[in-house]
């Protein structure tokens, strides 16, 4: 999957009720929360790279990634 297909994917799932869409009910509520569980998902990534643990590293890092988007999402229609 590239990170075009993941940005794609969580646009859509934005778009959905937070009822039935993790993504939803975290935009939801708000960039204070969005931010938080990005820096949560951060230091999980780098506690999992120091531990040398290249499964949890590599499974901590794609949801680093999706954090990421979706707090740059957020952003965006912030911006709009």
């Amino acid at each position: 999957m590239t990170l075009d297909e993941l940005e794609a994917i969580i646009a859509t799932r934005a778009k959905a009720s937070p009822e039935n869409s993790w993504t939803a009910k975290l935009l939801a509520q708000g960039r204070d929360k969005v931010a938080e569980k990005l820096g949560e998902e951060a230091i999980e990534t780098v506690i999992e790279a120091v531990k040398g643990n290249k499964e949890g590293l590599t499974s901590e890092a794609a949801d680093l990634l999706f954090h990421l988007l979706v707090h740059l999402l957020l952003l965006l229609l912030l911006l709009l």
